[in-house]
């Protein structure tokens, strides 16, 4: 692991949720983006050098609005940096861990991701994430 790469926060209203973020980071939304695979928009916010995804599900299906449905809003994710996301995704499996995904799959802010059960780690969902070359 390099470092967080980011914090994921599902939200019902992606401008309202720029709009509070813009205000409590004092720093302007960089990035939004539609991931269709997903169901789910996106906006970016650059904390030194983490980030800060805000996501809002497109329609009523797919893993951001079953967990606002299933939770409220709130952290989502947090992603971790890897340089090697096939050989972290071995790792974890020979660990005991359950991979959402069986290969990397492309999301959002051009980044490979497979996320990591949040029952594997402690209610959290962990997404591992790699720039795509």
């Amino acid at each position: 692991m390099n470092k967080i790469e980011h914090i994921g926060i599902a939200v019902k209203n992606l401008e309202l949720g720029i709009n509070k973020y813009e205000q409590i980071l004092q720093t302007p939304c960089y990035k939004t983006e539609t991931v269709e695979k997903e169901s789910v928009k996106t906006a970016f916010f650059k904390i030194g050098d983490s980030k800060i995804e805000l996501l809002q599900a497109l329609n009523n299906q797919g893993p951001v609005y079953d967990f606002i449905e299933k939770r409220g809003e709130g952290i989502h994710h947090i992603a971790y940096e890897v340089s090697d996301i096939k050989k972290e995704m071995i790792r974890f499996k020979e660990e005991g861990f359950r991979l959402l995904n069986d290969e990397p799959k492309l999301g959002a802010d051009n980044k490979w991701v497979c996320f990591i059960h949040p029952k594997d780690s402690n209610g959290v969902l962990t997404e591992l994430v790699q720039s795509v070359s």
